[in-house]
């Protein structure tokens, strides 16, 4: 796999049996760092890989593109490591008409790390962006089997979880199960970035009949990144944070969590899933305000 991996030696110590020295396969995780317009906007740390798609991404999270024609061209810049090698961790991003430029006074003067997508962000103020894609409650409906089914989906595809069990994963589904786009990082919210960065650069924004299936919990900026991609439905294998519901049920998103086998709980706008009715056949659903009171119920599980 290149630069998404390293091999490492280490020793294994067990209870009972003497130490062990193996090799081991982990997750590669390198700077990169974005240019705009040949200015430095910031640094994030990342596993190696799909990153156009991750600057694409990035860009949509931080409100400054919305749609492909307002990025006119990516490149990797030029950059050498100690032994001379080219070490493609530089990106410069050139705008193009209908493009928010950012205010330079709100650039971001330290690494983002790969556990936080908004850690550095100069003012608070920046954080709480509004999307330009108003998320439509019709849009985004979605069976409560098909949507109890991506976890395991998106497990199956993450090639490089399966080589190192150090990485997290985003996957973009379409309402009936059909897996669009999958991504694997080091860190979850550059996993999303670069699902949006694709959807981006395929000019599939906004992704109004799509559900984002990640492998962790649903943060903040998960479900803010999701608003701004136009992203109805956010569904984690874990937990939401309080601000993550509290955004979520401003942008009229409904957010999911502990999504495991045969349950999963809804944090806000239930109305989306159609779950089928007791003692009928797994075709009949309900929605309205009996999803609504499932929902309810479940969040409170």
């Amino acid at each position: 796999m290149g630069r998404l991996t390293r091999r490492q030696r280490v020793v294994r110590f067990s209870l009972g049996d003497a130490p062990r020295t193996r090799e081991e396969t982990m997750a590669a995780e390198e700077p990169l760092e974005i240019r705009l317009d040949g200015r430095a906007f910031s640094v994030t740390m990342r596993t190696p890989g799909d990153d156009f798609d991750l600057v694409g991404g990035f860009l949509v999270g931080e409100g400054v593109v919305s749609a492909a024609e307002h990025l006119l061209s990516l490149r990797f810049c030029a950059g050498e490591d100690e032994d001379g090698r080219q070490t493609f961790n530089v990106v410069e991003a050139q705008l193009g008409p209908g493009a928010a430029a950012p205010d330079p006074s709100l650039d971001r003067h330290v690494y983002t790390t790969s556990s936080c997508g908004i850690c550095g962000t100069a003012s608070i103020d920046a954080v709480a962006k509004t999307s330009r894609f108003a998320l439509d409650p019709e849009r985004g409906r979605v069976e409560l089997p098909v949507l109890l089914q991506l976890p395991e989906t998106l497990r199956s595809g993450q090639a490089l979880f399966g080589k190192t069990g150090g990485v997290h994963a985003a996957g973009l589904f379409s309402t009936e199960g059909e897996l669009l786009c999958l991504r694997e990082d080091v860190g979850r919210h550059n996993a999303v970035d670069k699902v949006v960065g694709w959807a981006l650069r395929e000019g599939r924004l906004p992704l109004a009949d799509t559900v984002l299936q990640v492998s962790g919990r649903a943060s903040f900026e998960l479900v803010q990144k999701a608003w701004l991609a136009g992203i109805p439905v956010l569904s984690a294998v874990s937990a939401p944070s309080s601000l993550a519901v509290e955004l979520a049920q401003r942008a009229g998103m409904t957010l999911a969590g502990f999504s495991r086998g045969s349950t999963v709980n809804v944090y806000s706008h239930p109305e989306r899933i159609m779950a089928p009715e007791a003692g009928t056949a797994p075709g009949h659903t309900i929605h309205g305000q009996a999803a609504r009171s499932q929902g309810s119920a479940a969040g409170r599980n």
